[in-house]
């Protein structure tokens, strides 16, 4: 069995996208906290971006950070609803090469504790693809602190035990923290 954990931290190289019709950098509050949350463990950002809620440009990015040498992780929020616009899932999902099930299952289950049955809404999906994991959870600031906090943290952890998506992940040199606005 190959070894899944490390007793090393290893930092990541990870991209944020927010998928909005209507934030701004200024107003992207689920963007910033997810940024704020990955620097703070240690990892690096090495993009963030806002998009709008259109399944092209949604895939257009994410496939472009899937395909560079530098992006290990990849945390879209937003577009993952029932409303006409919010098409995340759909843009996203076609380029995983493996789904991550349990994340959905687990944030679903988790937001119940919060939410209530309004969690059945959620369509939060995770996968993998090319070497990079890809979580893609609801816009709300709540939302993005109980997935990051109670599942996404510690599977980027490299130390988290008995594993953690590290291991699975493309080799990439460390990328120059990076804001665009």
């Amino acid at each position: 069995m190959a070894k899944t954990f490390t007793d090393e931290f290893i930092p990541l190289n990870i991209a944020v996208l927010t998928v909005s019709d209507s934030r701004t950098e200024e107003t992207d509050s689920s963007g910033q906290l997810l940024v704020a949350e990955l620097t703070k463990q240690g990892h690096h950002l090495s993009d963030k971006q806002i998009v709008i809620d259109d399944v092209y440009k949604i895939r257009a990015q994410v496939a472009h950070w899937i395909a560079d040498d530098i992006t290990q992780a990849i945390l879209v929020t937003g577009g993952t609803g029932f409303t006409g616009r919010d098409s995340t899932p759909e843009a996203v999902t076609p380029l995983f090469d493996k789904t991550i099930d349990g994340f959905g299952e687990l944030f679903r289950q988790i937001s119940y504790q919060q939410i209530g049955t309004s969690t059945i809404q959620s369509r939060a999906i995770a996968g993998l693809s090319n070497g990079t994991v890809i979580f893609c959870m609801p816009g709300s600031t709540n939302a993005c602190r109980t997935a990051w906090d109670e599942i996404i943290e510690s599977q980027l952890c490299s130390t988290h035990r008995p594993c953690n998506f590290v291991p699975q992940l493309k080799q990439a040199e460390l990328a120059p923290c990076k804001t665009r606005g």
